[in-house]
């Protein structure tokens, strides 16, 4: 196997990427377009686009979800920032889940040995859909953190982007929905995407709470048996009784 194919080779480079993609959200400052908005006269559906494919390129690249649906509803309004945020929600996914099948799995594989680590690959190699689809609909773990430990298991491409269009829908519409009536936070539309956002917060909390035994592998019980031979009794030939 030549160097460059080596799995921790491949991690490596995996490392420095995403260290790359953040240093450059960092410096292009993309947050400039709450500010500045597009160019006049530019079509929205390129807006759009655009948007998707650097809001995928930013999730990828460890920038909060949430700070981003705000700013796709801040843009466009509800209907494009909901389609915007969707689409660059599954691009993302995408992203850092073929970056970490190809650069990292085979590198880290043979490290999950830990108790909570053999049961979360578990659940998501055999129950690839319904986890990623529980993940996403209550949201706790970080988005890239989920994104990258289904890579490193042996969760299928269609499970994993399936259950992520899928579950990220209706958290993603309630902060698109805050990011457009930012401007007025007492509105009706405001505070019902506020409380909703809070209530899943705290049912995520809750619901992982109540259900982290499930994430603890079955005990095996064995029986110990003594290392000694057991003999049979000894039989003699004396008379039992007078």
């Amino acid at each position: 196997m030549s160097l460059l194919l080596a799995p921790w080779t491949r991690l490596s480079l995996l490392v420095v990427l995403l260290v790359a993609a953040g240093v450059g959200v960092l410096l292009y400052e993309p947050q400039r377009i709450l500010s500045e908005g597009w160019p006049p006269g530019f079509p929205v559906g390129a807006a759009v686009l655009l948007f998707a494919a650097g809001y995928g390129v930013c999730a990828a690249a460890f920038v909060p979800r949430p700070l981003l649906n705000l700013a796709a509803g801040a843009v466009f309004g509800t209907q494009f920032g909901l389609l915007a945020a969707v689409c660059g929600t599954v691009l993302g996914a995408a992203i850092a889940f073929g970056l970490g099948r190809v650069m990292g799995q085979e590198a880290l594989r043979p490290y999950l040995r830990g108790r909570w680590l053999k049961a979360a690959d578990g659940q998501l190699s055999r129950h690839g859909f319904r986890s990623v689809l529980a993940v996403r609909l209550f949201p706790g773990m970080p988005f890239v953190v989920a994104n990258y430990c289904a890579a490193v298991s042996r969760c299928g491409w269609l499970p994993f982007l399936g259950a992520t269009a899928l579950g990220v829908v209706p958290n993603t519409t309630a902060y698109v929905i805050a990011g457009a009536s930012a401007s007025a936070p007492g509105s009706p539309a405001f505070l019902v995407s506020f409380g909703f956002i809070v209530v899943s917060v705290v049912a995520a909390g809750v619901v992982a709470w109540r259900k982290r035994h499930r994430l603890a592998p079955a005990r095996i019980h064995e029986t110990t048996y003594e290392l000694t031979p057991q003999h049979p009794p000894v039989v003699t030939g004396a008379p039992h009784g007078p």
